[in-house]
């Protein structure tokens, strides 16, 4: 792998595990839209995690309309907004003095599959606003992560980005974009195709610092 010169992170599952304000927005939204059934569980959502939200409904609805999809998931993120002020995520060990210490060497990006805002949410949240170069969530634009891979790193002049992710369907839009793959194994996800795996973001850290 070619030295980076910026590093690309996911959010879920790479920064922080925010599944149970997820799970809680789901059964508000599924609800008030008057779909009757058992409870979404956090270990069915886990499994989608990283994915678009239309396909996640489509995986927990399967019979719904295309309009049903979307007015669904709108509610999905209508509920979770409401839920931002008083949410407690589990932020990963090192993460935010990580993103401190990486940024003083490479420009730092966020890429996430989340809806939009969700990517603002985490920053704020985190108070890592500032050490954030450029940012692209699947909701600004509705597009695949592969094709906002590529926007990030022309909209940027990036030459030789990494995407540091969690999930199969991270490492396969990686390559789709032509960027190297870095696998986070505490994540949600797993996979076998990786430039290189970490089992800490500490240890992504002390890496990337020594290069």
């Amino acid at each position: 792998m070619t030295k980076p010169d910026s590093l690309i992170f996911d959010m879920d599952g790479t920064l922080w595990d925010n599944v149970h304000t997820y799970t809680d927005a789901w059964n508000k939204a599924v609800v008030i839209k008057g779909y009757k059934g058992e409870k979404i569980k956090r270990e069915e959502l886990e499994k989608y995690m990283g994915k678009e939200i239309s396909e996640i409904v489509r995986g927990l609805f399967a019979d719904l309309k295309n309009e049903q999809v979307e007015e669904l998931f709108r509610e999905v993120e209508h509920q979770y907004r409401l839920l931002v002020p008083d949410m407690q995520p589990r932020i990963y060990d090192g993460v935010v003095e990580g993103l401190k210490k990486l940024s003083k060497k490479y420009p730092l990006f966020l890429l996430s599959n989340c809806e939009e805002g969700g990517l603002v949410n985490f920053m704020n949240h985190t108070k890592t606003t500032h050490l954030i170069t450029d940012y692209m969530e699947h909701g600004q634009n509705m597009k695949p992560k592969s094709f906002n891979m590529k926007l990030l790193k022309e909209r940027n002049n990036l030459k030789y980005p990494v995407y540091i992710g969690d999930t199969d369907s991270d490492s396969k839009a990686s390559f789709e974009a032509g960027l190297p793959f870095v696998f986070v194994s505490y994540g949600f996800g797993k996979t076998d195709n990786y430039a290189f795996k970490f089992d800490s973001f500490s240890q992504i850290v002390e890496y990337f610092l020594n290069l």
